[in-house]
């Protein structure tokens, strides 16, 4: 379920994995989510699904959005405040990062990918990537180095 890391105060929900195979990442961002009290309790309950998410940024208003982080509806919780469990989310960030975040995704191929969704000091976080597409001879590649180190690892421990 969650994974908690007493040194830097983090408690991971959720981690995107396949992002790492099927993107090169960049830059790495840290930002706050906006949530409401029913979606806070879910998380805290390791219930998160980041599979399928991803980020915008909003040129006319200078915001970022993220998009698809399902988290399911609280089923404890009253049912006046129930959510969409895929509702677009804003990403708490100041505006000197989106303008950059902004910049760098006119790049060519570039997008941002959530990475993991965490509890930082008792606050949600979720830590953002400016990722580029990887290409099939690329992740070929990075499967066999990750053989080889496991490889590796097997023989010292013998």
């Amino acid at each position: 379920m969650a994974k908690a890391d007493t040194e830097s105060g983090r408690k991971v929900i959720a981690s995107n994995r396949r992002a790492y195979h099927d993107y090169h990442v960049l830059e790495k961002y840290e930002a706050g989510i906006k949530l409401t009290g029913a979606e806070v309790k879910s998380l805290r309950a390791g219930h998160c699904v980041i599979a399928d998410a991803h980020a915008l940024i909003d040129k006319k208003k200078s915001l970022a959005w993220l998009m698809n982080l399902q988290i399911p509806e609280w089923n404890r919780g009253n049912q006046i405040e129930v959510h969409e469990p895929k509702r677009r989310r804003a990403l708490l960030l100041h505006k000197n990062e989106i303008l950059k975040l902004r910049q760098k995704l006119q790049e060519q191929g570039l997008t941002l990918v959530p990475l993991s969704v965490y509890f930082k000091h008792g606050f949600a976080k979720v830590e953002i990537g400016v990722c580029k597409g990887k290409k099939l001879y690329d992740k070929r590649q990075s499967l066999k180095e990750k053989q080889a180190k496991r490889d590796i690892a097997r023989r010292v421990k013998r």
